[in-house]
């Protein structure tokens, strides 16, 4: 028969790993692993461990267990801004893939702000074991430097010696323009992203390169946060512009060109043909909206799988892996041929 379980607080004997492994049979270490590494362990084993460390009142200790292994089972997700909807799929897929390992998952968003993020990377730094860091506003030195002394893993940019992984939306980018040059469209407007995005970069510089392989005129509406109201206020320049199309840097930007656009009484795609990024919100806006997908839930759940192997490498051993998930033009309804002069 099991032993009583000993409220907290009530002056019994203190329930530990011992405690429980004598209960069930098993040596301490299959214990521990139930609570660190449950796959490498039969799932009727961790189930019935499990359930009798909860009839005891066991609680890991996760401090006495880092000190004992060098790890403390929790990794952080750091995103530039949570509430984008680009962001959620990634934290939710990153944070399954934890689980599956026994592994917490600390969030933290940084506003934007390089200087956030320097913060907050140094705060997890003593309380996870590595970090997974999305489209990071670092530069390249300083998420090396940060490289050098904590696992990290990037998804959406791209540094020499840095583990990452990354959504090739650039290849997107350059089927939206070619989608538009053969609908007619002759001058397009970029509508940019965040200043030090690295996805920004790669997503003008592609629209650049195939609207010049396409002799196509872009004017480029300047670098802006990715919100819905910052769309909303560039719509009157697109069509001061004379651009009979626009690619954005995102759907959020994208969805707040349209609203504008419709606003003052610009038909889309009659007037005006409008391409997103990202596949997030394409779907559910008024006209469902020609945009490039991504993966961005896979990119998640791989990151976090790297960062794992890396967290359990020997230091000093293996290097930097560099993973690359396509993406694609997805055309609906918000793109048609140029309008006639």
């Amino acid at each position: 028969m099991s032993p009583a379980r000993t409220p907290p607080g009530d002056g019994g004997p203190r329930v530990t790993i011992r405690t429980v492994a004598a209960a069930a049979g098993v040596s301490t270490s299959t214990v521990s692993r139930v609570f660190s590494h449950p796959h490498l362990l039969r799932a009727s084993t961790v189930e019935r461990i499990t359930a009798l460390a909860a009839e005891l009142g066991y609680v890991p200790h996760h401090a006495a267990r880092a000190l004992s292994t060098g790890r403390l089972g929790t990794i952080g997700v750091v995103v530039p801004d949570i509430a984008n909807p680009f962001f959620p799929p990634v934290i939710r897929a990153a944070q399954a893939r934890a689980a599956d390992d026994g592994v917490s998952t600390l969030l933290a968003d940084t506003d934007e702000s390089a200087e956030r993020e320097a913060d907050l990377l140094r705060t997890l730094s003593w309380r996870t074991d590595g970090v997974v860091l999305v489209s990071s506003r670092l530069p390249d030195d300083d998420v090396r430097a940060l490289a050098a002394r904590r696992h990290v893993v990037l998804v959406n940019r791209d540094v020499d010696g840095v583990t990452r992984v990354l959504l090739d939306t650039a290849v997107g980018m350059a089927q939206a323009v070619d989608h538009l040059a053969d609908r007619g469209h002759r001058r397009l407007a970029y509508v940019g992203g965040p200043a030090p995005s690295w996805s920004d970069d790669t997503r003008r510089a592609a629209v650049l390169a195939r609207a010049a392989e396409r002799s196509v005129d872009v004017v480029d509406l300047g670098a802006h946060r990715p919100e819905h109201d910052v769309g909303l206020a560039l719509a009157p320049a697109l069509v001061a512009s004379g651009a009979t199309a626009a690619i954005a840097f995102d759907d959020v930007l994208a969805q707040g060109v349209l609203a504008g656009l419709l606003a003052a009484g610009v038909d889309v795609p009659g007037d005006v043909s409008v391409v997103g990024c990202d596949d997030i919100l394409a779907v559910r806006t008024v006209p469902p909206l020609t945009t490039i997908h991504g993966p961005s839930d896979e990119a998640g759940a791989v990151a976090v799988e790297l960062l794992l192997r890396l967290v359990h490498r020997e230091p000093g051993t293996g290097s930097a892996e560099r993973v690359v998930l396509p993406a694609e033009l997805v055309v609906r309804s918000t793109t048609g041929p140029a309008p006639r002069c």
